[in-house]
This record gives C-alpha cells, sequence and structure tokens, in this order.
C-alpha cells in the first residue's frame, strides 16, 4: 500500500476560481473570503456581518452599507499519468513509481489545501480503471495509483494523452502532467493545444541512468523510449556522446514547446522532494 506522504508542498494559482463551493484559493464569487471587491446596500446584500458603518453615515442616500468580498474557492486538479513502455525504465527507482509518487504527493497538497482532484492513468488510451472523479478522499487516490505501480505492461506508446482532454472538465484547473515525454513532440503539441484553458505543469521524470550514467565502454542493454523494446548495444565514448547529445536536444525542444503554452516544466532526474514542487510555484505560478 502506497503510504500518505508525510509532509505537503505549497501551491497557488495565478486566476480566481469561480468555483461555488468554499476553498483556499481566490475566487471571483461573493462570499465571505479577505479580498475586498466593494460595497452594495445592506438590501441588494443582505448580511449584517458585513455592515460598513463608515461608509453607511456618508451614504447621501442614508442607506446602510455592507461589504463585499470574494469567497475564496476551490480549484480542480487533475493528475495525468503517463503509463506508456518508457515509463518501465528503472535506474535506481522505476519511473513510473517515481510518477506514482509524486501524483501521491499532490493528491496530499491538493486535499491539504481544500481543493479536489481526479486522476487520469493512461497509454495507448485512456485506462478506465485508473479513473478517479474529482473529489478529496486521499485513501482512494493511493488505491488507484497502488493499481498503477502494479503495472508492468511493455510495448505501449502514450497516444492516448490525446484523448485525455475530453475528461477534463469545463472550468479552468490545474493540471500536473507525469511523463518522461518520450513521444512525438506533435502529440505533446497537440494535448497541450487541446488543454489550454488549463494550467499545465509538466512534470518531465528523467532518469540519470538514461543518460549521465550510461557505460563508458562495453556491451549494454538499451531499451528504445518509445517502444519500450531492450537491445543489446555496444557503448564507446563516442556512443555515449551521440546519446547525450540527443536527449540535450530534446530537452531544448521541450522547454521551448511548454514554454509556447505558458507551461513551464519541472525535471525531476533525482529523488524527488516536495520542496521541488513549492519552489516550481513560487518561481513560477505565484499569484
Amino acid at each position: 500500500m502506497i503510504a500518505i506522504p508525510e509532509k505537503s508542498f505549497i501551491y497557488s494559482i495565478p486566476w480566481k476560481s469561480d468555483n461555488m463551493h468554499l476553498g483556499d484559493h481566490p475566487g471571483a464569487q461573493r462570499g465571505l473570503g479577505f479580498e475586498y471587491r466593494g460595497n452594495v446596500s445592506l438590501i441588494d446584500h443582505p448580511d449584517a456581518r458585513r455592515m460598513d458603518l463608515s461608509r453607511s453615515l456618508r451614504d447621501p442616500f442614508e442607506q446602510i452599507q455592507v461589504r463585499l468580498f470574494n469567497q475564496e474557492s476551490p480549484t480542480p486538479v487533475y493528475i495525468l499519468c503517463d503509463m506508456s513502455s518508457s515509463m518501465q525504465f528503472k535506474g535506481q527507482v522505476r519511473k513510473l513509481d517515481q510518477a506514482v509518487s509524486i501524483a501521491a504527493s499532490i493528491g496530499s497538497a491538493v486535499a491539504h489545501a481544500g481543493d479536489v482532484f481526479s486522476l487520469i492513468g493512461y497509454h495507448e488510451e485512456v485506462l478506465e480503471d485508473t479513473l478517479l472523479p474529482l473529489g478529496n478522499r486521499v485513501n482512494e487516490l493511493l488505491a488507484r495509483l497502488c493499481l498503477i505501480s502494479e503495472y508492468r505492461d511493455m510495448g505501449r506508446n502514450g497516444n492516448g494523452i490525446l484523448q485525455v482532454p475530453q475528461y477534463l472538465g469545463q472550468k479552468k484547473s490545474l493540471v500536473f502532467w507525469l511523463s518522461d515525454f518520450h513521444m512525438p513532440f506533435k502529440h505533446i503539441e497537440l494535448a497541450l493545444t487541446a488543454m489550454s484553458a488549463h494550467q499545465v505543469v509538466p512534470v518531465v521524470i528523467w532518469d540519470d541512468h538514461e543518460v549521465r550514467k550510461l557505460p563508458r565502454l562495453g556491451f549494454s542493454n538499451m531499451i528504445d523510449p518509445e517502444s519500450g523494446v531492450s537491445r543489446m548495444m555496444f557503448f564507446t565514448s563516442s556512443l555515449r556522446r551521440r546519446i547525450e547529445g540527443i536527449y540535450a536536444d530534446r530537452r531544448q525542444v521541450l522547454q521551448q514547446l511548454f514554454l509556447k503554452f505558458d507551461s513551464p516544466a519541472l525535471y525531476i532526474s533525482d529523488d524527488y522532494h516536495p520542496d521541488l514542487m513549492t519552489h516550481y510555484f513560487e518561481q513560477y505560478l505565484t499569484l
């Protein structure tokens, strides 16, 4: 069983939620929050708790004035988990297991903030048994993540990401996309275009063993990141440099693509810690 993370990260959203329910983020609905919106008469908004005596005494029409505040509202948060073959790669930790740990951390943070989360797993298609509707029950999320962690299929591509946008709600949401992004750039662009109404946070899960810790000389198994097919290769310094160059070029293209959609990426190539996510939001998505 996957454990609930001991520490949560802190996140914010750069827009006002129009959700009708109470939450911890700035909203656009009238309510009992702390963001001042203006004054209206007590007749128009009969809430004596927000009475403004100073404005009432100065009102030329002698009407009692009350203060209006924007209600703090919950934000829908979606966790997209790539289960394609390349996520089966294991250095110190299997990339899919890393994604599961990050998803658990996200769920804990979202529940702590009073928001609601949903889980969507995919490879060649969206997997129905991984779907978790919007809610805030962390135990239900952990149960779904246990199913994902048991997944071992190879030979699966990540084309199911093109189906994912139809599972997202109409209201602007925060979308964490957990993947190694070893898929055609065109598919990534199509998915980001389809999800452009939302704030997407690409969490790029790579492993040092894929690039920096390749053998310097000799035979070793190499797994194709898209097909998941393993083959024996003889490594030389020249081949190692070429692979490192391919990864460096791919990272640069990915960065440009994500920034095109105002979705800067968080790269995870070592141990994940919730502070990494907190620093990401402080750097890129502050209000």
